[in-house]
């Protein structure tokens, strides 16, 4: 994928890590590498530019992060040359999800979203050449998009993959793999988390593929009980955890259940995915890779762990609280802003 050149102040964007350009603490005794960000909800609309590219109105209900101009038409090149971005300035990727519905006609809109990036050092000898995988550990690569979570027929994998997802209850202490067991449990005004984690395995050759799985995969045990990547995918990438986070409205969540769920008429839950369209500034996917991942480090809030922080990565402007949590579906086709 060509390079697009920045359209913007690179440097505008960037400030003193915490005001004081302070390095970010180790890993310590954890072997990986960390840079973390928070997001806040872009907006909503049925469009999907990796399923349903060009097709606007085409997909079910999706919630967006990030770029705020991701529509149906979006590609590398577009994103990286137009919109602002919620998941701080310099990082105009796309990542979406469907739609969580109350089952009582509204949208539950999250307070945040966090976005947690991890890989082993260059240094590690696991990342090297013939150890985990048969070329080694990469950055990610430029214009790489997928799709992650379970599937639209129910989360069933044939090829050893993991589905990757979890649903979490702060306050009641409740966590499960069944959207309903948390849902249920969930008293309102506490906060109701959704987890998905993005594989970190690469095929080398492929953006994105027909399924938009299939480009990468999982790391298994195999039957060697060693973790490896799969024959066919030689690189290792940094891996995300999209971690999304709601407040339970005041009539609950017993009902609710994502739109790809109502749309496939599958249990809530049970198809619940992301999609993820990288269009990182060049520089400071350099930056948050060299410094936060390779140099071993514990980077919050879209520090780079260089003694710079990516401005608008460390928590919405509202607050830790969506004061709008709760509004309409809107009509298909209709596109809602929700910052």
């Amino acid at each position: 994928m060509d390079k697009v050149a920045p359209n913007y102040d690179r440097a505008s964007m960037l400030q003193a890590s915490w005001g004081t350009g302070v390095i970010p603490g180790s890993m310590g005794g954890d072997p990986v590498g960390a840079f973390r960000l928070i997001c806040a909800p872009s907006h909503l609309s049925y469009d999907d530019p990796i399923v349903y590219p060009g097709q606007a109105g085409k997909s079910h209900l999706h919630l967006f992060f990030g770029n705020d101009e991701t529509d149906a038409n979006s590609t590398y090149k577009s994103l990286r040359s137009s919109g602002k971005s919620t998941c701080g300035l310099l990082n105009r990727s796309g990542y979406w999800m469907p739609a969580l519905l109350d089952g009582h006609g509204n949208v539950v809109v999250p307070d945040w979203a966090s976005v947690y990036y991890k890989r082993l050092p260059d240094s590690d000898p696991h990342c090297a050449p013939g150890a985990m995988s048969e070329k080694g550990c990469i950055a990610l690569p430029r214009g790489l998009r997928y799709v992650f979570g379970r599937t639209m027929q129910g989360g069933v994998y044939a090829d050893n993959r993991r589905d990757g997802v979890n649903f979490v209850c702060e306050s009641a202490g409740l966590s499960s793999s069944d959207f309903s067991v948390v849902a249920k449990g969930c008293p309102a005004g506490a906060r109701l988390g959704v987890q998905m984690i993005a594989p970190n395995c690469w095929d080398g050759k492929n953006l994105d593929t027909p399924d938009h799985r299939a480009q990468t995969h999982d790391t298994t045990y195999g039957n060697t009980g060693v973790e490896r990547c799969p024959t066919g995918y030689p690189y290792i990438l940094p891996t995300f955890t999209f971690s999304v986070f709601f407040t339970v409205p005041a009539g609950g969540l017993a009902d609710a259940e994502f739109s790809s769920d109502k749309m496939m008429g599958l249990p809530a839950g049970s198809t619940v995915h992301a999609d993820w369209l990288g269009a990182w500034d060049d520089d400071t996917l350099k930056a948050w890779t060299d410094g936060c991942i390779n140099g071993h480090y514990s980077g919050t809030g879209g520090d780079l762990c260089n003694g710079q922080q990516m401005v608008g990565a460390q928590q919405p402007t509202y607050g830790w609280t969506n004061p709008n949590a709760v509004i309409p579906v809107p009509a298909v086709g209709q596109t809602i802003p929700l910052t």
